[in-house]
Order: C-alpha cells, then structure tokens, then sequence
C-alpha cells in the first residue's frame, strides 16, 4: 500500500469507529424551552403607527390628526376606562373599525400599538377639540 493510500484507509477505518452501532438508542438532547411569549412593545407600536397610522391619526402629543374624522392617539388614550387591554381586544375585532380603517390587524401588532397609545395617557388632560 502506497503512504497516502494506507492513510485514507487509516482515516476511514477510525471514521467508522466513531458511528454508533444501529442497536444504539438515540441520544436524548436537553429540552429546549419554548420562546417567551411577545411582550407588548411601546416602541414598535410607535413605529407601527408612524407607518401606518400617522395618515390619518395624529399619533403623538398635542397635535391635529391629518384626518378630521380621525381622532388624535391622544384623545383616544385619555377616554375613560381606556387600558391597553380594553384597547387591544378593540383593535383585534376589525368590525369595530368605521369603514375608512377596514384592514386586519395582527395581535402582536395591536398589542403594541395599544401599548404605545396607552403612553398618552395625562392625568389632566384636556381634549385639543
């Protein structure tokens, strides 16, 4: 046998030992955790409102909605009894929506936009209408 050859034998020989025996039972690898559920973000629902809201809806302080017809994020936060909660199972049901806002809302997405009106809130706040 030439050098290299008797090399690649030696190679594939212990290559093979390092298989496990087909009688061997599968290793059982450490359960992975499942991921934590999203956590409502303030931030991303700024963004998401920036990007799909702010057409219509005034979406940050103290200023006039593009759209009369469209209530300011502010204005909205401050409604009585208003929570996150009470916001996002409302964004979630698009039959609650008026006609001009008829599109789907994913959950995650409602859930942060909610998050982000929700920051709007003022103790004494007085409606700019």
């Amino acid at each position: 046998m030439k050098p290299n050859a008797f090399f690649l034998f030696a190679l594939a020989l212990g290559l093979a030992a390092c298989q496990p025996a087909a009688d061997t039972a599968p290793v059982q690898s450490a359960a992975v955790p499942a991921p934590a559920p999203s956590v409502p973000s303030f931030e991303r629902g700024h963004a998401f409102a920036q990007a799909v809201c702010s057409g219509c809806h005034a979406i940050e302080r103290s200023s006039l909605s593009p759209n009369p017809k469209s209530p300011p994020f502010e204005d909205i936060a401050n409604r009585r009894n208003l929570t996150a909660e009470t916001l996002s199972t409302w964004l979630r049901s698009a039959h609650n929506y008026p006609a001009e806002m008829d599109f789907d809302l994913d959950p995650s997405k409602a859930d942060d936009l909610a998050a982000y009106i929700v920051t709007l809130k003022e103790e004494n706040y007085r409606p700019s209408i």
